[in-house]
């Protein structure tokens, strides 16, 4: 079986730096949410080994919720601009501040979507995490509270980060190779 790191063709992220700005953001989330009621909603399937990561690198209290979104599907790796939600949160989020997790905001229009849908249901706060921006893909402005790394736009897997449900495993995110997408620059 060949391993997956043979189709990486740059590491973008080592899993040390990834560790460093994971703790900070853990740090800085939890000094401005000190006592207050935080619900963090992490966007599956992609940013559930951030979550992870950021929820024990905090040192408040907080209750955790998913939602799964889908907008590609399959190997495509472009968006195809219908959001849907596949999964929704299972606990009502009036009145608590929520903090959405995200891996990555390429076009913004996924997030769009979910912060629209979110904040019909009064959340008291509703602020974004991501640990992964591409802000050369943005299409839909989407205000981001809490960023791990600015990216170039390169397609990029591992740390959660997949193309075909490949690669999530990776302990860093690299730079997929393009023969293996067919493309440049996609998310």
């Amino acid at each position: 079986m060949p391993s997956l790191d043979q189709d990486i063709a740059k590491i973008l992220i080592t899993r040390e730096a990834l560790s460093r700005r994971i703790v900070e953001l853990g740090e800085t989330i939890s000094r401005e949410y000190a006592g207050k009621d935080l619900l963090l909603v992490c966007v599956l399937k992609g940013g559930f080994m951030f979550l992870g990561d950021l929820a024990r690198a905090m040192h408040i209290p907080h209750a955790l919720d998913f939602m799964a979104i889908t907008s590609y599907g399959g190997a495509r790796t472009e968006s195809s601009g219908v959001v849907r939600i596949l999964m929704d949160l299972n606990a009502s989020i009036e009145n608590r501040h929520v903090l959405i997790v995200e891996d990555i905001i390429d076009t913004g229009r996924t997030l769009a979507y979910i912060i629209e849908n979110l904040r019909t249901r009064n959340p008291a706060t509703l602020k974004i995490c991501t640990l992964l921006n591409k802000p050369a893909r943005r299409e839909v402005n989407v205000s981001v509270d809490y960023v791990g790394f600015d990216i170039p736009n390169e397609f990029v897997v591992g740390y959660g980060l997949d193309y075909n449900e490949l690669y999530r495993n990776l302990p860093f995110v690299g730079v997929l190779k393009p023969e293996l997408y067919g493309g440049e620059g996609s998310p």
